[in-house]
């Protein structure tokens, strides 16, 4: 199976990024072997394998759910730079799409 082509200049126009010739080869070249890999990885047979949420075992990492004693609003805003109308106030950082 041949590895499919990625336009990295489309996708750093996407990103708004600024890509540099020698990154956008370089950037090509990555992504052409993490393609490569997984075509590689495409050919094992994982039809009996089960699927599995962490490859080791793991032990006590999750605690019980269970409700516990939380703030007052009051109290978790009370050293907040801005609020408003019981909300923390941020500063916008995502622009629009358009």
């Amino acid at each position: 199976m041949e590895t499919p082509r990625i336009d990295v200049a489309y996708i750093a126009e996407l990103a708004k990024l600024e890509l540099s010739d020698e990154e956008r080869a370089r950037y090509t070249r990555d992504l052409e072997q993490v393609l490569a890999y997984v075509a590689q990885l495409e050919k094992w047979d994982t039809q009996d394998v089960p699927p599995m949420c962490h490859p080791l075992e793991v032990y006590d990492a999750l605690r019980e759910d269970v409700p516990g004693q939380s703030l007052s609003n009051e109290a978790a805003l009370a050293n907040a730079p801005q609020q408003a109308d019981g909300q923390f106030r941020v500063p916008k950082v995502v622009e629009s799409a358009h």
